[in-house]
């Protein structure tokens, strides 16, 4: 009899577990986790958070090209400081999409107003797609950083992939990004004082209105040299500039993300968090 109430015990103990298996559905936040897990070899976890350049680079050369086509052909309407046809055309493109609008080079009749009217939007759209990659990527990588605190401690995923996302840090990214942009000013302010014979504030105040879109038009690159030199500089400066911020915006959103995520891993059990676990009402938490 004690061997029969021993075996008794034992399957009721069984089927309690196998029910309590069965009660426990996986939630859809895990049905995803594992379905990533399961594909973690064919796709890395740190492919999901890539910013793709080339579709903005391909329509940047579209935008810059047609702008550039339409400007050249129609020159004459076009009033200012001019030096060569095809730089200056390609010029007023990027000071006009940049919405830096010096005035050194401006519209002077219906078509080329018309022109400047549907190249502002057209190029004010281009940076709300840029914009709107950037943002995905944020979102992206606070998915990843989401992820990884829920599996903390476990080995998920290659051990290279693990090693890129500690180490493509927003934080170095903001580096790289703002000594970039330091340099850019630096090289903005020397090649205005030298060439376009401004002095030193001068130089600097042009370089600040420019990179922050002020654009005045008081002080502007008028030289053939200096507007060949501004096509890839103010491109440059002001993308520059962009990214930082969307970087420290990055940087700050990973803070609170991390921070709220060691909230609740350090937070203790309360009697709503046991009562919620009691899935099947019986009060016994299994």
């Amino acid at each position: 009899m004690g061997g029969d109430e021993a075996r008794q015990s034992l399957l009721s103990e069984h089927s309690n577990e196998k029910n309590g298996l069965q009660r426990r559905r996986p939630s859809a936040l895990e049905k995803e986790i594992n379905h990533r897990g399961h594909n973690d070899e064919k796709k890395p976890l740190n492919s999901l958070a890539e910013f793709h350049f080339r579709p903005v680079l391909f329509w940047l050369a579209a935008y810059l090209g047609g702008g550039t086509i339409c400007f050249l052909l129609t020159q004459h309407h076009i009033k200012g400081i001019k030096t060569n046809g095809f730089l200056d055309a390609i010029y007023f493109c990027v000071v006009t999409m940049t919405t830096v609008g010096y005035g050194d080079l401006v519209p002077d009749s219906d078509l080329s107003k018309l022109l400047a009217c549907i190249y502002v939007f057209t190029g004010m759209a281009l940076v709300g797609l840029i914009l709107s990659k950037a943002a995905d990527y944020i979102v992206e990588k606070q998915e990843i950083i989401l992820v990884k605190t829920i599996f903390k401690g476990e080995n998920y995923g290659p051990e290279q992939v693990s090693k890129e996302v500690e180490t493509n840090k927003a934080k170095y990214k903001l580096i790289l990004t703002a000594s970039i942009f330091l340099v850019l000013m630096i090289e903005g302010t020397i090649f205005l004082y030298f060439i376009e014979n401004l002095d030193f504030v001068d130089a600097f105040y042009c370089v600040c209105s420019t990179v922050t879109t002020l654009g005045y038009g008081d002080k502007s690159f008028s030289t053939t040299f200096g507007r060949a030199f501004a096509v890839f500089w103010i491109l440059s400066s002001t993308i520059c500039l962009a990214q930082s911020f969307a970087y420290i915006a990055e940087l700050y959103t990973e803070k609170r993300q991390r921070s709220l995520a060691k909230r609740v891993l350090a937070r203790k059990l309360s009697l709503l968090d046991l009562e919620a676990a009691d899935l099947d009402g019986d009060h016994v938490v299994r």
